[in-house]
């Protein structure tokens, strides 16, 4: 019996140290770490540590090692270099990340050709899923956050709008799809202005706005400094003393900055499809997880759950598969994949590898001191309607 039980012993031991010593999960996460969209990077990183503090930091044995890339954004040649070094010199099995489409639009042809999955966790322009068949998106599109603000909003009295959106895929994207609703449900856009995405001036483009005299402007810029300089010189050039009402998408009332932009956020209504106020119970165990985490992360915005869910994601092919799979395998996988988000139930559509998801109408409000976007109208089930087969 002694010598059963060392014998025994000896096994587990030897057990334990073959699944510390098999071959890591190498995942490349590829975003802006620094510049002006640092905080992109910083908030999907953050989201992907928070899944693996939840649940461990290795999956069937096989410990997580994330090879953190800055491209100091938007750069896409240097994130189309720092991919082929990835997948050749580091051979990691995953690529993720993506926090702006230029960066995902020049990834997608390595990705094709090593035949490694491309998560994206951010970057929302509709056509990216269809560069390579190795992409999948766990974030959202901004068809898909747009088209139901024009919906919305021609249905509640909204008749005349200006458009204005960053000229680059996703601002492009916003504006096409919120106009195809919103003119199907009766109503008139006034006028429509593309700005830079580099270093914007916004006031000439306020001030043709404020002389159109619309009942509402209807925004997409990409979170961060340009969404804080719009409604500065919004309020500064007293747009809303004149009754043009705000509508956007997510973007520009981004939960992580929203208590900075303070007081001329309250009221704007926007559709997207993760708040942090969200009542769920995954979304109350994801913010204190994440707060633990990430303790000078601030707070999490839909960056972060798009790496959550992403890392969720990459987590359930890597247990299915085991020690040994194929690019093909996992996206078969990934074409599968359905679970409760932090945002609520989502799904991949197979034929599109695009997320599936609710699209939640909000308006900011303050609570107990600070600024959320309430949630208090949906449109369930979304697809992307940005794709030619839909």
């Amino acid at each position: 019996m002694k010598r059963f039980l060392v014998a025994l012993g000896l096994a587990g031991a030897v057990c334990v140290a073959h699944a510390q010593s098999a071959e890591p999960i190498r995942i490349g996460l590829i975003a802006a770490f620094s510049g002006p969209f640092a905080d992109y990077g910083k908030q999907i990183e953050g989201g992907m540590k928070t899944w693996l503090r939840q649940n461990g930091d290795a999956i069937a044995g096989r410990k997580v090692e994330i090879l953190v890339r800055d491209t100091t954004g938007p750069a896409p040649e240097v994130a189309k270099r720092l991919a082929q070094e990835l997948v050749v010199r580091d051979k990691v099995h995953f690529l993720a990340g993506f926090g702006l489409t230029p960066e995902a639009l020049a990834v997608a042809p390595v990705a094709t050709q090593a035949k490694t999955p491309m998560v994206i966790m951010n970057a929302a322009t509709s056509v990216i899923t269809m560069k390579s068949p190795y992409a999948v998106r766990f974030s959202h599109t901004l068809p898909q956050d747009s088209a139901p603000m024009g919906t919305w909003a021609a249905k509640n009295g909204i008749q005349r709008v200006y458009t204005l959106v960053a000229d680059y895929g996703p601002g492009i994207d916003a504006e096409a799809a919120f106009s195809k609703t919103f003119k199907e449900g009766g109503g008139q856009i006034v006028d429509s202005v593309r700005v830079p995405l580099k270093n914007p001036e916004f006031a000439p483009f306020i001030q043709r706005i404020k002389d159109a005299k619309p009942q509402a402007v209807f925004i997409f810029v990409p979170p961060g400094e340009h969404s804080i300089a719009f409604m500065k010189g919004f309020q500064e050039r007293g747009l809303a003393k004149e009754g043009i009402q705000v509508i956007a998408t997510g973007d520009l009332t981004d939960d992580h900055l929203l208590d900075a932009m303070g007081d001329p956020v309250l009221g704007i209504i926007n559709t997207f499809h993760y708040s942090n106020a969200h009542d769920s119970p995954e979304n109350k165990a994801f913010l204190k997880a994440f707060a633990e985490t990430n303790p000078d992360g601030g707070r999490p915005n839909f960056m972060a759950v798009g790496g959550y869910d992403g890392m969720h994601a990459i987590a359930e092919v890597v247990k299915k598969l085991g020690a040994n799979f194929t690019g093909d395998q996992a996206m078969e996988l990934f074409k599968q994949m359905k679970f409760e988000s932090p945002r609520g139930p989502i799904a991949i559509d197979p034929e599109t590898r695009d997320i599936v998801q609710t699209v939640y109408v909000r308006r900011v409000e303050r609570r107990d001191g600070h600024l959320y976007n309430i949630e208090f109208d949906s449109f369930p089930n979304v697809k992307d309607p940005g794709k030619p087969a839909q």
